[in-house]
């Protein structure tokens, strides 16, 4: 018969060996939590569908669908925050419907917002429509047909860029700061007037004048702009105050 001290000097290595056999793993977690951890995962990928598919219907509504009818009536009004300053576009769909409508979903996706006015020449124009993503430029970066020609290019008429060459139009736009009436030959038609802040309009910086690279904006976006051109003033937000098809 081993004796009390033989014992005692014995249990602690007893005691070592069952601690390393035991714990190498952890204790398997109790039913209820792992139910509760399900649940929980459960929620989390619904919650993950329904963000996605409020992404989609947003994407949708942002733009037309292919073979939409263009509306060829009707009036809407976009109030545009910059960096001097407040001025509102109205548009008149029954002077350009095509180009209306294509501005109409850019301001609905939130196209302009943080994006710089790349191109200011007094007497002549203020350019801007390249987002300030390059992302979104991409994303937007399809023409649209030409419209005939019915109001002219004269102060305060807003009016798509394009090229020389016909349905060019994208997403540029210039306001008029003078009579510009020769570009209307061109088929350069307006679809809109600022009826509020023309004044705020004429503040826009021209310090860099058309210096501003569109490739590189394209390419790069503000990163581009903040970078090279620091004086240059930026829209915050345009907003849709008047829906015409809410």
């Amino acid at each position: 018969m081993m004796s009390r001290t033989v014992l005692w000097s014995l249990l602690p290595g007893v005691i070592a060996g069952l601690t390393v056999g035991c714990g190498t793993s952890e204790p398997a977690a109790p039913p209820v939590l792992n139910a509760i951890d399900q649940q929980q995962a459960l929620g989390e990928a619904a919650e993950d569908a329904r963000t996605r598919a409020a992404a989609a219907k947003a994407a949708k509504n942002a733009r037309p669908m292919p073979g939409m009818a263009v509306p060829d009536s009707g009036k809407f009004e976009v109030e545009f925050e910059t960096s001097v300053g407040k001025f509102t576009i109205e548009v008149n769909r029954e002077w350009a419907p095509i180009g209306a409508d294509r501005f109409y979903y850019l301001v609905k996706d939130g196209f302009y917002n943080s994006s710089g006015f790349f191109r200011v020449v007094p007497g002549f124009m203020v350019q801007f429509g390249l987002a300030a993503d390059p992302a979104v430029n991409a994303k937007w970066d399809n023409e649209i047909n030409d419209d005939p020609v019915v109001k002219s290019n004269t102060r305060g008429y807003v009016t798509f860029a394009k090229t020389g060459a016909p349905n060019s139009r994208t997403t540029q736009m210039f306001i008029n700061y003078g009579d510009n009436s020769r570009l209307d030959a061109d088929q350069f038609s307006p679809f809109g007037i600022v009826t509020k802040g023309m004044d705020v309009v004429d503040k826009i910086s021209s310090v860099h004048g058309e210096n501003p690279d569109q490739g590189k904006i394209k390419l790069q976006g503000n990163a581009y702009l903040s970078a090279e051109f620091p004086k240059l003033d930026f829209i915050n937000t345009a907003t849709m105050v008047i829906d015409d098809l809410q």
